[in-house]
């Protein structure tokens, strides 16, 4: 059995069970509290019993994580409080990420992969909208037809307008306006970095389960202080790679410790005007991930943040101190109290306003998946640094990295765009043909349809062979076919 996860003091040692870690949980605070540093605390303690970690690095501060901590006043106190005798600082193995690929590892998936839902978040579409997009997938994934990036995106949409009415029989109305209106948001997009998200090569998931020589989980830390940017690409990126890591892994049951813990912090962002059906498929996807083994953490400055639905899977509470200025910070403040279990000993919603700076009330899951008695716990220092690494250090890290090398090269296949300007150039090539070889005249509609027939039946053949046929998505959009 795995030893529990120490994460402070109140009266007694306040820890974690490593089996129920899966079960998910919820770091609150407003800001200036010691958020950060607790999230810093747990992802090291996950290292340590040799749990990888991915963690969403808003402001470069967690990047303090790999080197070793110095001392300080305050850590020494708190040391000696909690009569910490193996206390010692140490770094931890970092691997960096960024989907821009200036302060990490490029992460990358493909428009495919993502799939119409997630985009449609992306791309903040209405009904109508996601609807041609949905369309557009339809047409590309009954025929085996990876669209990986954003030209190819573009080709699609242009191929399913100029061929409506054919289409139209088979998968209903395409609206030139429709079409329009999503071309200019992908220009939007573009102009906010996405083109560096969708390409190959994609994002192989083992790379973020990988543990040291000594056997320490590698923490994976996202550089999201640009991807915050643009909020709906972050937000779009989290639960791609939460779909990604549920379709993919295998079914675990309750492991003795997690194979794999995500930290999303701004956690909101998630949430903020996604619509219903994509907050069920997020709770449904929540609520189903544990057993594949993934613990999952949102960060965020307050638990009315998180849907209920979501809010009241998170069995792993920490929650530092929250302000109650104004009629809704007392609405919010009521019920983050509300979601602990009493503790006889104080008052929790007072308490809540009360607690200093790294301090937290604190209640986790017993070995039969119960909440305890909620704590106000002195969360445990970090035995790394607190702040972020220098320019040089990272770029160590990055040279050391198990993955150095892997993604940074640009990978760029045939695929949507290239096949159908080809097939577009045939076309053209066939219809000068005809016209000059002719020995009757034909109606132009017939002819158009002819050719029309004549280049899906090619492209089906073609891409058909390559790919292996119709691709199946999974719970959020997310691809399940042949990659």
């Amino acid at each position: 059995m795995v030893a529990p996860i120490f994460i402070g003091q109140a009266e007694q040692a306040v820890t974690m069970l490593p089996e129920m870690a899966n079960r998910h949980g919820l770091i609150a605070g407003a800001t200036g509290t010691g958020k950060t540093v607790t999230l810093q605390g747990l992802a090291e303690s996950f290292s340590n019993i040799g749990v990888p970690v991915f963690a969403a690095d808003i402001k470069g501060d967690l990047s303090g994580v790999s080197q070793a901590g110095k001392t300080h006043p305050k850590i020494t106190e708190r040391v000696e409080i909690m009569k910490l005798d193996a206390f010692s600082f140490t770094g931890f193995p970092v691997t960096c990420w960024d989907v821009f690929g200036q302060n990490g590892h490029p992460l990358r998936t493909t428009i495919s992969d993502m799939g119409p839902l997630l985009l449609s978040r992306l791309l903040n579409l209405n009904d109508t909208q996601q609807g041609i997009l949905t369309l557009v997938f339809r047409v590309a994934d009954d025929n085996g037809w990876l669209v990986l990036d954003l030209k190819d995106l573009r080709a699609m949409l242009q191929f399913v307008a100029e061929n409506a009415a054919e289409f139209r029989t088979l998968y209903g109305n395409i609206s030139a306006a429709s079409v329009g209106a999503i071309q200019r948001r992908l220009l939007s997009l573009e102009e906010q970095g996405a083109s560096e998200l969708f390409g190959e090569p994609v994002l192989n998931l083992d790379d973020l389960m990988q543990t040291d020589a000594n056997g320490r989980g590698v923490i994976n830390l996202l550089a999201a202080d640009d991807l915050m940017q643009s909020s709906q690409l972050y937000s779009a990126f989290l639960l791609w790679l939460m779909a990604e890591l549920f379709e993919q892994l295998p079914e675990v049951g309750d492991p003795e410790k997690p194979k794999l813990v995500l930290f999303f912090d701004e956690a909101h962002l998630i949430f903020d005007d996604a619509p219903k059906v994509l907050l069920d498929k997020i709770e449904q996807v929540v609520r189903l991930i544990r057993s594949k083994g993934v613990g999952v953490y949102f960060v965020t400055q307050n638990p009315t943040d998180i849907p209920d639905t979501v809010l009241g899977q998170l069995g792993n509470r920490i929650q530092h101190a929250l302000r109650a200025y104004t009629a809704k910070d007392q609405k919010a403040l009521k019920a983050a109290a509300e979601t602990f279990r009493d503790n006889p000993a104080f008052d929790t919603r007072e308490k809540l306003t009360e607690l200093g700076v790294g301090e937290a009330l604190v209640s986790t899951l017993d070995e039969k998946g119960r909440p305890q008695v909620v704590q106000q716990t002195l969360i445990k220092p970090p035995q790394s640094q607190i702040g972020p690494i220098t320019d040089s250090q990272r770029q160590s890290l990055l040279n050391e990295s198990l993955v150095a090398g892997v993604y940074e090269k640009i990978l760029d296949r045939e695929s949507a765009h290239e096949v159908l300007m080809e097939r577009a150039e045939q076309m053209e090539k066939q219809a000068t043909k005809q016209v000059s070889t002719k020995t009757k005249k034909k109606p132009a509609t017939r002819q158009r349809q002819s050719m029309f027939e004549a280049f899906a039946k090619s492209t089906l053949r073609s891409i058909g062979t390559q790919i292996g046929g119709k691709l199946v998505r999974g719970l959020l959009g997310s691809l399940l076919g042949s990659k």
